[in-house]
C-alpha cells in the first residue's frame, strides 16, 4: 500500500466515531449525552478540529441532532451496527484527504496534539497506521489510517471480520504513548461515569 504525502495537518480529515448502539449505556446515543454543558460529540469535535483539515461524523441514529453540528455525516453501508470498523470504512471511503484521524465520540478529554503524535509514529517507525496508548493498554480507535487501506478494509468487513485488533493485524502499526494527562482517553461505557468525566473537564476548563 502506496502512502503519500506525509500525515500533516493539511491532509488529515478527522472522524468521530459516533454510529454505535450504546448497549452498556442502555441503548443511549452515547455523542449526544450532555456533559459539562455540552454533548460529548461536541467536546471531541472541538478536540479535533484544530487538529486536521475537516471533520466527518460516523452516525447511524438520531441524524438530525448529528447534522445540527454543521458537519457532513457518514453512515455504515453494513445493517444492525456492525461495529466501529464499519464507521471507518465509511469514512475512508468519504474522506477528502489521505489520511483519518480517529476518536469515539465518548472521549472528551482528547490531547490536543493526538494527531501530532500519531504522524510522528508513522512517520519515524515507516507504518501504516499509529494507534494510541497509555499505560495500561491500547486505544485502537484512537488511530490514524490511510484512506488507501479503504479497499482492503472492505474485503476484510465482507469476510465477516468486525474485530478491530483482527484487522490491524494485517497491517504495520506503530504505538505510541498520548496519555498525558492520564485521563486522555476516560470514556463513557456506564451511565455511573458521566460524574467523574464532569468532574475531570471542569478541572481542565479552570486551568485554562
Amino acid at each position: 500500500m502506496t502512502i503519500t504525502p506525509e500525515p500533516t495537518p493539511e491532509q488529515i480529515t478527522g472522524l468521530i466515531l459516533a454510529g454505535g448502539a450504546g448497549r452498556r449505556m442502555g441503548g443511549a446515543d452515547k455523542g449526544l449525552i450532555e456533559i459539562a454543558g455540552k454533548p460529548l460529540v461536541q467536546w471531541v469535535a472541538d478536540a479535533l478540529r484544530p487538529q486536521t483539515t475537516s471533520l466527518l461524523i460516523s452516525a447511524n441514529r438520531n441524524l438530525e441532532h448529528y447534522r445540527a453540528l454543521g458537519y457532513p455525516l457518514v453512515t455504515d453501508r453494513l445493517a444492525d451496527f456492525q461495529g466501529p470498523l464499519a464507521g471507518i470504512a465509511a469514512a475512508l471511503e468519504r474522506a477528502p484527504t489521505p489520511w483519518l484521524l480517529c476518536s469515539p465520540c465518548d472521549t472528551p478529554l482528547l490531547p490536543s496534539d493526538l494527531g501530532a503524535r500519531l504522524a510522528t509514529a508513522v512517520i519515524e517507525q515507516q507504518t501504516q497506521i499509529a494507534i494510541a496508548a497509555d499505560a495500561h493498554r491500547r486505544h485502537p480507535l484512537h488511530a490514524l489510517i490511510p484512506c488507501a487501506a479503504r479497499d482492503e478494509l472492505q474485503d476484510y468487513l465482507a469476510r465477516g471480520g468486525r474485530s478491530v485488533f483482527g484487522w490491524l493485524e494485517h497491517h504495520t502499526v506503530a504505538i505510541t504513548r498520548c496519555d498525558d494527562p492520564p485521563s486522555a482517553f476516560s470514556n463513557l461505557n456506564r451511565p455511573e461515569q458521566a460524574a467523574t468525566i464532569r468532574s475531570q473537564l471542569q478541572r481542565r476548563s479552570a486551568r485554562r
